[in-house]
């Protein structure tokens, strides 16, 4: 069994933090590039289990911020975070929608002989492009958002295709 040592969980800790955050303030700012997406996606597992390990190699240290104090307020108003975290915000809730999604709403449900313009291909270029790769409209009347049923990877897949040059 690997002995949890603070010599190397400390640093794993350090490093994999600092990937996360130069990887979110760059996608915080669209500054990123789709690897640096998937880095922060995956780094976040290994920060997960690096945290893990830091508590375990420092656990005496630790349970002392269980006390009453400002670490257990700290960690409170975390807990308190997460859990506000799940409370729907944006269209449903009268809050106003980003204007990325505004648009995105907008092009997933606008009929396809009005959003093929937008890319520079007619219905009939856009619908052909759309069915090679597996996305299938019934005809130039009906919108992306129909058949990838909300689903922005879809959506997004979607909008590459479009966006090929001929």
């Amino acid at each position: 069994m690997i002995q949890v040592s603070r010599e190397w969980a400390t640093p794993l800790t350090i490093g994999v933090f600092a990937l996360m955050a130069v990887t979110g303030l760059l996608m915080f700012f669209h500054l990123d590039s789709s690897l640096q997406k998937t880095v922060h996606e995956w780094a976040g597992w290994v920060v997960v289990a690096a945290a893990a390990l830091h508590v375990t190699a420092n656990w005496l240290g630790f349970k002392r911020y269980f006390k009453p104090g400002a670490g257990a307020a700290a960690m409170a108003v975390c807990v308190l975070l997460i859990g506000a975290s799940f409370v729907p915000l944006g269209g449903s809730g009268g809050e106003p929608m980003s204007p990325p999604a505004i648009a995105m709403r907008a092009i997933s449900q606008a009929p396809l002989k009005a959003v093929a313009p937008l890319f520079g291909k007619s219905s009939e270029q856009a619908l052909k492009a759309l069915a090679g790769s597996g996305i299938a409209l019934a005809d130039e009347n009906a919108s992306i958002g129909s058949v990838t049923g909300g689903d922005r990877e879809r959506m997004g897949a979607a909008l590459r295709v479009l966006a090929r040059r001929q």
